[in-house]
């Protein structure tokens, strides 16, 4: 379904985070297939309470006889028995999803679930049911039925899905924090970050874990895995272990203090942020219009003098509505305009915009001091300004100096201005101070030193999915690409719709339409956990390391990430962003608190009543933020970009009027600038001027020009071979086949400090002192040194 949303809209309202309402992400965990389900939860809880001799109401019962029933469900659960294991299961998934039978309204829902969250975890049942993901996951018999049907359904995975339902609770709640915690529940969330982040009683790590689960499922071994619990579970594990936007902010701002590094002029969430949605770059619509209305203007040039001025009217209008100040700006710009050439062939732009006046007032100061300018720092990179000196040098002086920004002996005046300004913006990253150290370690493996590698949360999952990370990434592209909204249905493809398609089929035309909403929905659900995974991933390890994050980067490079992001924004941008996949009266907790409202065609059609869809909006950014990742400084992959056209699908993105997202589309635009040829650039100016107001500028960056002698391709697939050499080097040298840390002596650093060496006590064996004077005599008094011939050159 799709929503009212077009190119006439107003900016949309949509504010970037790391995950959506609580609310929402925990509704999104359900099917609506799933509907019938809760009330069998409802039911194991109330019999198993009867059986125990308590009451069946949670919120009845005493501190006393709580603990009693959570003691005896725990019991339950360690029982060999599967059935009882099960049913115990299915009690405490009711206990973690608010004994919704008990709530009139759904604040009180989710109160109870987040009170009841934490008292269960602190009687260990997020351990417990970890165990019993690890024994499900073993359970063959689950599998070789699910592998003897013709089609997976609902009713294979009622199990497995059980045990995700209560582990996903957990890791969602916890996540979450409220400003009604208590000091005790604020411990215990800290608790939780960490353990979650270690392997769990001696398994593998929970996110490890899961990995391997998406793997099982896209080899086919195991189709009755629901897979868009399992990648939601993953991302939210990733995201509470690791840590979302404010962490990977504070973690930079760590290392780079480290690294005697300056700290980042600014972040590129919070100035999109901050930015006015009032002035946003034109979208495809607009460039369209405008091309038009400049094909039409050189068409009817020679006409009537009538057609002329209506001409001329067109491309007045179409500027800016602040492009002119006043009446005798919008006369100057009339009588200069009229003054061309009327015999003129080619189209020329029109007159640049007055001057802006100066500010009279201190509000106009104020607001000028506020507008003036980019909303980013420009930058500079110490690659720049090697280049910047070498050319200079060579214009001026005639010969280079290498590594050396300091001589400016034979230069201009304005070279020295002009490096003071680069120096001014130089920034340093990360990933520069660790490529460094690590070409100083090659050049020097067994004499330079190297500092002992911190066991980070982002260090261990790394260590732990390093082998197997290829398969990884392969598999989730594999679940991307057939959750796209532009893939045609194949035999030979996975089937993810396994936890969505019910036993049997719908039979009413209501049936039918919700079926087809849940399954647009559940593709929806796919893609946006599969985004966030890859790219929190990518922004951790970035940090962590850069080889860490470039070997990722090549391995998504290697199972064509970037055609398979671009096809996916191959279709109706602005109707994906606009659906509406979601039946609010249905979704959960509604549906299960007072009393459940019916469900008409009205009700379907109607959907959600935003403007947009919050999940497909943060799949395009993050999907866009990807790419931006994977091409940046990387010539070769730039290339890839302009050789799949990548230009007009990015450009049909820009119809979305949203400032963060059309940022990164400009970004991925601005960076193959150079390769799509004169006549692209010609014909995309208005693209180009929003690139020049939204994109930081790189000083000495000449993007717009197209510079042929940047441009060689020849060059670029040495670079992926010099990285890939750069990324093995260091994954020999840092880590097993295991992927934990390499103990190889011959690699460990050599003590050459003096003053260390020679302070160092050293035990001597008994045969040595006793025979010490012969030694001596031996050695040192018998024995006769040419010093002549040992400082002679020969000898050296």
């Amino acid at each position: 379904m799709v929503g009212n949303l077009t190119s006439e809209s107003s900016d949309l309202d949509f504010m970037y985070n790391d995950a959506d309402e609580h609310i929402n992400e925990m509704a999104e965990l359900y099917s609506y297939t799933e509907e019938a389900d809760f009330f069998v939860h409802k039911k194991a809880f109330e019999d198993l309470m009867e059986e125990y001799g308590l009451p069946v109401r949670w919120t009845s019962m005493t501190d006393k006889q709580k603990e009693k029933a959570i003691l005896r469900l725990l019991d339950s659960i360690e029982m060999s028995q599967r059935s009882t294991r099960m049913q115990a299961a299915r009690a405490v998934l009711y206990l973690v999803q608010g004994v919704f039978g008990e709530c009139l309204v759904l604040e009180t829902q989710a109160e109870l679930a987040r009170a009841n969250v934490f008292l269960l975890y602190n009687y260990g049942f997020f351990h417990t049911f970890v165990q019993l993901l690890n024994m499900e996951i073993e359970n063959s018999s689950a599998a070789t039925s699910a592998l003897r049907k013709p089609a997976v359904s609902l009713g294979d995975s009622t199990d497995i899905r059980i045990i995700l339902n209560v582990l996903y609770t957990f890791v969602e709640v916890m996540r979450v924090e409220v400003e009604s915690d208590t000091d005790e529940m604020k411990k215990c969330r800290e608790t939780f970050q960490k353990e979650i982040s270690l392997p769990l009683l001696g398994d593998d790590l929970l996110a490890h874990v899961l990995f391997q689960m998406v793997t099982r499922f896209c080899s086919g071994s195991a189709p009755h895995f629901p897979i868009k619990k399992i990648l939601l579970l993953l991302w939210k594990t990733i995201l509470v272990s690791l840590g979302g936007t404010d962490e990977l902010r504070r973690l930079k701002a760590k290392y780079r203090t480290e690294a005697s590094l300056p700290p980042v002029p600014d972040d590129t969430i919070e100035v999109t942020r901050t930015m006015r949605a009032a002035s946003p770059p034109a979208s495809a619509a607009d460039l369209i219009e405008s091309q038009q209305s400049r094909k039409n203007y050189r068409q009817f040039r020679r006409q009537q003098s009538l057609v002329k001025q209506n001409s001329m009217d067109e491309a007045y209008q179409d500027l800016d509505g602040d492009s002119l100040s006043g009446p005798d700006d919008e006369l100057r710009y009339i009588e200069e305009h009229q003054a061309q050439t009327v015999g003129e062939d080619e189209y020329r732009p029109p007159t640049p915009r007055p001057s802006t006046p100066l500010p009279t007032s201190a509000s106009d100061q104020n607001n000028a001091a506020s507008n003036k300018g980019l909303p980013w720092v420009p930058k500079v990179r110490t690659k720049d300004i090697m280049n910047f000196l070498d050319h200079t040098r060579i214009k001026f002086v005639g010969f280079q100096l290498n590594n050396d920004q300091t001589s400016l002996a034979g230069l201009p005046l304005p070279i020295h201005e002009g490096l003071k300004v680069l120096k001014q913006h130089m920034y340093v990253s990360l990933a520069e101070v660790q490529i460094k150290k690590e070409e100083e370690i090659a050049k020097l493996p067994l004499s330079k030193k190297e500092i002992s590698i911190p066991q980070t949360p982002v260090e261990i999952l790394y260590q732990a999915i390093l082998p197997s990370l290829p398969q990884y990434m392969i598999a989730l592209l594999k679940i991307l690409l057939a959750a796209a909204p532009t893939s045609k249905a194949k035999t030979e493809s996975i089937n993810i719709m396994a936890d969505v398609l019910p036993e049997e089929m719908p039979m009413t035309v209501i049936q039918s339409l919700k079926l087809g909403i849940d399954v647009n929905r559940h593709k929806e659900i796919i893609v946006k956990a599969i985004s966030g995974i890859i790219l929190l991933l990518l922004k951790h390890l970035k940090i962590n390391h850069v080889y860490q994050f470039e070997y990722m980067s090549q391995q998504l490079m290697f199972a064509n990430c970037i055609p398979l992001v671009l096809k996916f924004f191959n279709q109706n941008i602005m109707s994906y962003v606009g659906a509406k996949n979601t039946i609010s009266v249905i979704d959960f907790p509604a549906c299960v608190i007072g009393e459940t409202p019916e469900v008409t065609e009205e009700t379907l059609e109607m959907g959600d009543q935003q403007p947009y869809c919050w999940r497909n909006l943060f799949t395009c950014i993050n999907l866009l933020r990807l790419l931006n990742k994977l091409t940046k400084l990387k010539h070769s992959r730039i290339m890839m970009l302009v050789v799949f056209k990548s230009a007009p699908i990015l450009k049909r993105a820009l119809k979305v009027k949203h400032g963060m997202m059309q940022l990164y589309v400009l970004k991925l635009l601005k960076m193959q600038m150079r390769y799509l040829g004169r006549q692209w650039r010609k014909s995309n100016m208005k693209t180009m001027s929003a690139i020049y107001q939204k994109v930081r500028h790189m000083l000495n960056d000449d993007w717009a020009y197209g510079n042929d002698l940047d441009a060689r391709p020849w060059d670029y697939q040495a670079e992926e071979f010099a990285l890939q050499a750069s990324i093995n080097r260091f994954h020999n040298r840092r880590y097993d086949r295991s992927g934990s840390l390499c103990n190889d002596p011959d690699y460990q650093a050599v003590d050459n400090n003096i003053l260390s060496v020679l302070g160092r006590e050293i035990e001597l064996t008994d045969d040595f002192k006793y025979h010490y004077d012969a030694w001596l005599k031996r050695e040192v008094f018998q024995l006769s040194t040419d010093w002549d011939q040992l400082l002679n050159s020969q000898y050296l």
